[in-house]
C-alpha cells in the first residue's frame, strides 16, 4: 500500500480547474520529484495534498485513510508536513520562536530543536535574530527545520532552489539526503529538472494540470522530458 495516494484529483480557484485527474503516489521512504514549467500545477498539487486547497475526500489518501476533506493542521497531526514555496517564515518572530511553531502539533519523533541545529549549525548561531535578518538561504533552512519539528513521515518540498546560489543549493539538497536517511518520503518540486532527477527515485511531470509523464528518474529519456515537460 502506498504511503500517500491521489485518485482523480481535481482542484480549483474558484471557476478555474488547475488539476485535472491526478493520479500520483509516494511509497514509504521514497522520494519523488514533481517537475514542470511555470503554472503546470505543481505548487497546487501539494497545496491540495497539504489540505490547503479543498478536493473530495477520497481523492487524497495517506496510509490508505481518506484525507481530502481534512483541514491542514489535521494534514499536519498525522504525519505530513510542507516547505512552502518562499519559505513564510514569521517575520516578527525570532529563528528559533519559527522553528518552535513547527512543534505546535505535538507529534513525537526524532527532530528536536538541539537535531535542527545540528543539520543547520547557522541556525544556531543566529537563533535570537528576527527571521527576516537572515540571508535567502538561511530563512530555507528555517523553512526546512520548521517543518521537520512536527516530526513529519511525508515532508513536501516547494521550489527550494528558487532564488539562492548554487552553493546554497548543494548545500541544502546535501541536507534532503540527511532527511531521506532517516526513512522520511520526499516529494519535491523543482524547476531544476536536474537536480530533482539527482536525489529523486520517481519522477512526475506535470503539463497545464496534467500528468505528461511518470517514470523512474534513471530511466527516462531526455527527449520524452523536453516533450512532457514544454509540450513540443
Amino acid at each position: 500500500m502506498s504511503q500517500l495516494k491521489t485518485s482523480s484529483l481535481r482542484a480549483f480557484y474558484g471557476d478555474f480547474q488547475a488539476l485535472f485527474d491526478i493520479e500520483f503516489q509516494a511509497d514509504e521512504g521514497e522520494t519523488i520529484a514533481v517537475i514542470g514549467a511555470n503554472g503546470a500545477g505543481k505548487t497546487t498539487l501539494l497545496r491540495t495534498i497539504m489540505g490547503q486547497l479543498a478536493c473530495d475526500r477520497d481523492m487524497v489518501k495517506f496510509d490508505g485513510r481518506p484525507i481530502g476533506d481534512l483541514d491542514a493542521h489535521e494534514i499536519v497531526g498525522m504525519g505530513i508536513a510542507m516547505v512552502p514555496e518562499g519559505r513564510r517564515l514569521f517575520p516578527s518572530l525570532s529563528v528559533e520562536e519559527n522553528l518552535k511553531i513547527g512543534g505546535y502539533c505535538g507529534r513525537r519523533g526524532s527532530w528536536t530543536l538541539e537535531r535542527v541545529y545540528q543539520l543547520f549549525p547557522m541556525l544556531a548561531e543566529r537563533r535570537d535574530v528576527p527571521s527576516m535578518a537572515l540571508s535567502g538561504g538561511q530563512q530555507q533552512m528555517a523553512a526546512i527545520g520548521r517543518a521537520l519539528m512536527s516530526n513529519p513521515r511525508l515532508l513536501l518540498c516547494d521550489e527550494l532552489s528558487l532564488g539562492l546560489a548554487p552553493v546554497i543549493i548543494k548545500d541544502i539538497y546535501a541536507c534532503l539526503d540527511v532527511i531521506s536517511d532517516e526513512g522520511t518520503t520526499l516529494d519535491i518540486v523543482e524547476q531544476d529538472i536536474s537536480r530533482a532527477l539527482g536525489i529523486a527515485d520517481r519522477f512526475y511531470c506535470l503539463q497545464e494540470g496534467r500528468v505528461s509523464l511518470a517514470a523512474p528518474a534513471g530511466g527516462y529519456d531526455q527527449a520524452a522530458i523536453t516533450q512532457a515537460y514544454f509540450g513540443i
